[in-house]
């Protein structure tokens, strides 16, 4: 038997139920084989008091220190989060925090690995944990981790540290492992595995009658992703609004919706665009069956489920060449690779309502893609790495 104790301060929880739901579904995932047990450790980050009486840390603050969730025994500890330091303290607040715990988890769950899920601050704490405990480290990278935290000066001398002293790495995408290996991070030790995609959850639909159901009528463009600078909406809006009759659909939610109002405003597309906010997986199935295309305009991603979870619903995706995109882009039937800028995001979107791609061809580019194959795919490097720990097998230099 297999234990796994993952740490990751991306997960889900009553007050943001999607918050790194990518981390929980692969959790759940591995979870469900025989051969496997794991538990689960959620650090909360929060401010000093009074900060944490904020509407944005209010419910944060209050969630139970250790919970079931979804099956899985979670603990939620809080640690000291200090604002405007850029997350300089973040990873020895979080050792802090961690160290009295780790040793009572244990007792209860004698794990075998600790499993960080994102590489800052989660992976340098679990380096500090694993050294102290005697067990072996693996640590993911799936985007900002490491191509912000690892390139800050208060926090990349702590990321490109832990990467070389991890037992072993995820990335998730090959463009993502050589990022990596170009920080300074020992490739032998870096694993790339592709994420999963529910291909039971996002299938393909009546496109015409999953738009009637949403009250769509015409070409409908979805774009998916928090409302945050990275992510571009701006770009696919200005796009949109040089073709006329195409609607915009954008899910999501974060600091730069009103920009983004303003901006339809000012180009007059109140009648073409509309910000959905966070929906729940169940519709967001929904709409990316009824959209022609999904255009995303990142600056950079590792390796973006909504790609993933749009081809699984058969419809194809517009992004630019970041991360692992051309892993997910192999063919012209999934979609179009185009630089970042308004004109080359209308010029691919063009193409693909011109001549849409049948959503069955679509949705077979990802069919290998499932999360039964992610588990146990990570299930074979984790317990590469218990075996290999102490006999030699991974240098920790």
């Amino acid at each position: 038997m297999l234990r796994v104790l993952v740490l990751s301060t991306l997960f889900p929880d009553a007050s943001r139920p999607r918050f790194g739901s990518f981390v929980e579904r692969q959790t759940l995932a591995l979870a469900e084989r025989a051969d496997t047990e794991l538990s689960v450790i959620a650090p909360r980050g929060l401010p000093p008091w009074p900060l944490r009486t904020l509407p944005r840390y209010r419910a944060l603050a209050t969630l139970p220190e250790r919970e079931e969730w979804k099956s899985l025994q979670v603990y939620r500890p809080a640690f000291l989060n200090l604002p405007m330091t850029g997350g300089r303290f973040h990873a020895t607040a979080l050792i802090e925090t961690l160290t009295p715990m780790i040793e009572e988890v244990r007792s209860d769950f004698p794990f075998d690995i600790i499993a960080a899920e994102f590489f800052f601050p989660d992976g340098v704490a679990a380096v500090e944990l694993g050294r102290r405990l005697g067990v072996p480290v693996s640590i993911k990278a799936r985007g900002s981790d490491v191509h912000h935290w690892g390139r800050l000066p208060r926090t990349g001398a702590q990321v490109r540290a832990a990467g070389r002293a991890a037992d072993g790495m995820l990335a998730v995408s090959e463009a993502m492992r050589e990022d990596m290996i170009a920080l300074g991070m020992p490739g032998e030790r870096i694993e790339a595995i592709i994420t999963g995609v529910d291909l039971d959850r996002f299938v393909p639909r009546d496109r015409a009658d999953a738009k009637a159901r949403l009250g769509v009528h015409g070409p409908l463009v979805l774009s998916v992703g928090a409302l945050i600078p990275l992510k571009g909406h701006d770009i696919v809006l200005q796009a949109v609004s040089s073709m006329p009759g195409v609607m915009l659909c954008i899910a999501g939610e974060g600091p730069e919706r009103q920009h983004l109002t303003d901006l339809i405003a000012k180009l007059g597309l109140q009648d073409r665009v509309r910000l959905l906010g966070n929906i729940p997986h169940a519709e967001l199935s929904a709409w990316l069956a009824a959209a022609d295309a999904m255009a995303l305009a990142s600056e950079r991603e590792g390796l973006a489920n909504a790609w993933l979870e749009a081809l699984a619903s058969g419809t194809p995706v517009v992004i630019p060449e970041v991360g692992g995109a051309r892993q997910v882009v192999r063919e012209a039937v999934a979609g179009r690779l185009v630089a970042r800028t308004p004109e080359a995001f209308a010029a691919g979107i063009a193409e693909i309502l011109a001549d849409p791609p049948a959503p069955g061809a679509v949705r077979a580019t990802v069919a290998p893609f499932t999360w039964a194959a992610n588990a146990e795919r990570l299930h074979a490097y984790f317990a590469h790495l218990v075996s290999g720990h102490g006999n030699g097998l991974v240098s920790a230099n």
